[in-house]
């Protein structure tokens, strides 16, 4: 599930480190064959690595951990960062497995307890929009939905730059039956099937490096770009629309439930579904921010300048290329 405009970053980094044996996948499936309890093993070294041995993205994601959470000290900050790189590594493995997952095992880890809050209006044949955010495995939720939802189910996604990759990715999200929308037909598709009764899903917290639309707001105690994509769909089209909240609720285990952000005959102001969207975000982050992806380059467009980390003489700011 992406928002159309930029594919989510470690779903990415599977397909690309996968890509390095060009054209062959040999590794990949024969790593999916393992049990969850073992590729779950094996993330914990990955996230031993991650922290210890490559300090992947150290500075970027520490930097960012002291703007989001000043009330924090040193320890704190590292205790909340070595959480990040374990949350990060179990991801890794699980979009992995979803390669070979069988639908009854990924039944059992994704429960979705209030699915006829979309099922209802579909049904009744309004089509309805998700919008999702990179927390917990948001890959898994758009195959768990696949599985469980019982109407259709369009989800939008980047395509990848590598062909093999964007092949493989291609494969994996819509092993279930997901019908997958490529960015830049979205639109188009959109308008083709404005009529169709059906489930369309979004992830829209990435930053809108490409897009000159941008909605800015207060989020994680920065000056934040958000893309107006979600915004504009709803406004054009006036589809009920629900945000995708998840939680882990045990290793390699999720609860996913709907949360109405927009209902019919509602008015809205420009941008203002793009500001509850962003202040859900951050509600869920909060309650758990081990399991957003701090490493990714989610601030390199800053109107002002960025506040510095506490006890730090750089700024956060320092951290981005």
């Amino acid at each position: 599930m992406d928002d159309g405009h930029a594919a989510s970053r470690l779903s990415s980094l599977v397909m690309a480190a996968a890509s390095a044996v060009p054209r062959s996948s040999w590794w990949v499936r024969a790593l999916a064959s393992l049990p969850m309890s073992a590729l779950h093993a094996l993330s914990v070294l990955l996230a031993w690595l991650a922290m210890r041995v490559f300090h992947y993205e150290a500075q970027r994601i520490r930097d960012s951990l002291c703007i989001a959470f000043p009330q924090l000290d040193p320890a704190g900050i590292e205790q909340l960062r070595a959480a990040h790189y374990r949350s990060f590594a179990d991801v890794l493995v699980e979009i992995i497995k979803a390669a070979s997952i069988p639908g009854n095992d990924l039944d059992a880890r994704m429960h979705f307890p209030n699915l006829d809050v979309l099922r209802a209006p579909v049904k009744a044949g309004t089509p309805v929009l998700i919008v999702a955010a990179h927390q917990c495995n948001w890959e898994w939720i758009l195959l768990g939905l696949s599985r469980q939802l019982g109407v259709p189910l369009d989800a939008a996604y980047k395509p990848l730059v590598n062909s093999w990759a964007d092949r493989e990715m291609l494969a994996l999200r819509s092993r279930f039956g997901a019908r997958l929308v490529a960015s830049g037909v979205l639109m188009r598709d959109m308008i083709a099937r404005r009529r169709v009764p059906r489930v369309v899903a979004l992830v829209a917290d990435q930053e809108p490096v490409s897009s000159e639309r941008r909605h800015w707001t207060r989020f994680l105690n920065r000056d934040t770009a958000f893309f107006m994509g979600p915004d504009v769909l709803v406004n054009s089209f006036g589809y009920p629309a629900f945000f995708v909240a998840i939680r882990r609720t045990s290793r390699g285990a999720y609860e996913v439930r709907f949360e109405p952000l927009w209902q019919r005959g509602e008015a809205l102001q420009p941008g203002e579904f793009t500001g509850r969207y962003a202040r859900r975000v951050e509600q869920q982050i909060r309650e758990s921010p081990a399991d957003w992806p701090w490493s990714y380059k989610r601030w390199r467009l800053r109107p002002e300048r960025t506040p510095s980390c506490p006890g730090d003489d750089d700024s956060a700011e320092s951290a981005a290329p």
